[in-house]
C-alpha cells in the first residue's frame, strides 16, 4: 500500500543555526508519499498528488508533519522516578536512581519499566531512542524487545560499573565485558536495533573495566559507545581524585580506548580547553540534555560555542530529566540558551530534536528528517492544540513565530498522530 501525507511539512537541508532560512524548508501545503516502509517522495502537494494518483491520502489540514523526535540520551531505568525532588548529581544517583535500578534485575520489572517507558515516549512524538539500561543483561533485552514490538529504531545497551554502586548493581571487570559482547552479537542489528556500549562514568568503572570495555570498542567499531562527561563540578573533583594521573575528566576514557567519532558524551558543560579541542578533532557526539541540567542544578551547556564544532543532539536524560517531552526539552534549551546570552532560533531547536539527534547517532541517513529513501518515522504536530497556544497563533506573524509558541508551551497533547517505519499507529 502507498500512503500520501498531506499537511504543513518541515525538513532540513542543512543546520539552521542562525535562521530559518539557512538550512530550514518549510512547505505549507506539502505532501508526503510513505512506501513499504520509507519516504518515497516529499514535496508540493499539487504536484506530489498528481504523481501518485493510486496512494491513500491522510488529510492533515493545517497540521504539521516532522521527522519523529530523537533521543540522543535517556535512562528508561529510571522512568518511575522522573521529577524526583531536590538532589544534585551524586546524591541523586544514591538517593533515587541505584535503589530504583537494582529493581530491574528482575525481568518481569524490567519489562514493564521498558514497556511504560516506550509507550510515553511515543506518546510525546519520540521515535528513536539510545538508551542506558542496568548492569542487569534482563534490562536490555527488555529495552529492546519493547523497541522491537513497537518496530522502532532504537539503541542501548548493558550500563557497566564495577565500583562506586550498591551491591546488586555492581558487575565485574570480566562480566562487563562478557554480557556487554554477548548482549551486542544477540541484539545488535537486529531490525532497527542498535547495541550502544555503555560505561555509566569513569567514578563507577575502574581502570581495568574502563580498558576492556575499549578493547570491545576496538572489536566493534561501528557500535557506538556512551557514557557521561563533565556534568558537574563536584563530580569533576571526584575523577581528579579517582584518575590523578589523567590531564583531565575526557582523559580517562581516552586513555582506556574509548574516546572516538562514534562515541556520544552525555552533557560535557564544564569542559576544559583541550577537550573541546579533542572533541572537536574527532567530531564525536555531544548529547545536550538541558531539564536535566536545570533540574538538578548542573550548569549551563555552551550550545554557541560548540554546535558549530563538534556533532550535538539533544536528550531528556530520563529521568533525571524532568520531562519525557523533546519539546519540553527544546523549550529548555532555549531557556539555556538566554541564560547564557545566546538564544536559540525555533528552527534550530526543532533540528537539534529530530536530525542534529540523528547526526550525533550516526543515524542522520535514515531517520531524523524528510527525504526520499529515510526511513518514515513521523509525527504529526497540531499547531493549535491548547488554548494558551491557538491565542498565540492568531498573532503569529510567521511559520518561526507559530513553530516556537508550540516549542515553548506544547506538550503531548501537540502529537496528533504517529508514523513508525512507515505504519500509521494512532
Amino acid at each position: 500500500m502507498v500512503d500520501l501525507l498531506l499537511g504543513q511539512v518541515i525538513r532540513f537541508r542543512d543546520m539552521p543555526m542562525t535562521d530559518s532560512a539557512n538550512g530550514m524548508e518549510h512547505l505549507t501545503h506539502g505532501a508526503i508519499v510513505v512506501k513499504d516502509g520509507h519516504i518515497a517522495a516529499v514535496g508540493p502537494a499539487e504536484d506530489v498528488k498528481r504523481d501518485w494518483p493510486q496512494a491513500v491520502v491522510h488529510d492533515y489540514g493545517n497540521k504539521l508533519i516532522s521527522a519523529g523526535f530523537v533521543d540522543a540520551h535517556v535512562h528508561f531505568p529510571q522512568t518511575a522516578i522522573i521529577a524526583s525532588w531536590g538532589k544534585r548529581l551524586i546524591d541523586w544517583l544514591n538517593s533515587y536512581t541505584f535503589p530504583e535500578e537494582i529493581r530491574l534485575a528482575d525481568p518481569a520489572y524490567a519489562e514493564a519499566i521498558a514497556e511504560s517507558y516506550m509507550d510515553l515516549a511515543l506518546a510525546h512524538g519520540t521515535t528513536t531512542m539510545c538508551s542506558f539500561c542496568t548492569i542487569h543483561p534482563a534490562s536490555v533485552d527488555a529495552f529492546f524487545t519493547a523497541a522491537q514490538k513497537r518496530g522502532l529504531r532504537a539503541m542501548g545497551g548493558k550500563t557497566c560499573m564495577d565500583r562506586n554502586a550498591p551491591d546488586g548493581l555492581r558487575d565485574t571487570v570480566q562480566s562487563a565485558y562478557d554480557d556487554s559482547r554477548a548482549l551486542l552479537r544477540k541484539w545488535h542489528g537486529q531490525d532497527r536495533l542498535s547495541y550502544v556500549i555503555t560505561p555509566r562514568f569513569s567514578p563507577t568503572s575502574t581502570p581495568e573495566q574502563l580498558r576492556v570495555l575499549g578493547d570491545l570498542w576496538s572489536e566493534h567499531p561501528d557500535c557506538l559507545m556512551q557514557t557521561h562527561l563533565s556534568e558537574q563540578t563536584d563530580e569533576i573533583d571526584w575523577v581528579k581524585s579517582l584518575f590523578p594521573q589523567a590531564r583531565d575528566y575526557l582523559d580517562t576514557y581516552e586513555a582506556f580506548g574509548l574516546l572516538g567519532e562514534n562515541g556520544i558524551y552525555g552533557h560535557a558543560i564544564h569542559l576544559e580547553p583541550r577537550e573541546i579541542d579533542r572533541l572537536s578533532e574527532l567530531n564525536a557526539g555531544i548529547a545536550h540534555c538541558p531539564t536535566s541540567n536545570t533540574f538538578i542544578g548542573s550548569g549551563l551547556f555552551d550550545m554557541a560555542g560548540m554546535a558549530g564544532r563538534t556533532r550535538v543532539g539533544l536528550a531528556t536524560d530520563t529521568g533525571g530529566g524532568s520531562s519525557f517531552s523533546m519539546l519540553r526539552t527544546m523549550a529548555a534549551a532555549y531557556e539555556v540558551g538566554q541564560l547564557r546570552g545566546t538564544p536559540l532560533h525555533p528552527a534550530f531547536l526543532w533540528w537539534l530534536a529530530t536530525q542534529g539527534s540523528a547526526r550525533t547517532l550516526k543515524i542522520d541517513d535514515r531517520v531524523g528528517n524528510i527525504s526520499p529513501g529515510m526511513e518514515a518515522d513521523l509525527v504529526v504536530i497540531d499547531l493549535h492544540s491548547t488554548p494558551a497556544i491557538r491565542q498565540r497563533m492568531a498573532r503569529a506573524e510567521s511559520f518561526d513565530e507559530a513553530l516556537f509558541a508550540t516549542i515553548m508551551m506544547g506538550d503531548d497533547r501537540a502529537i496528533s498522530d504517529l508514523w513508525i517505519s512507515g505504519k500509521q499507529r494512532r
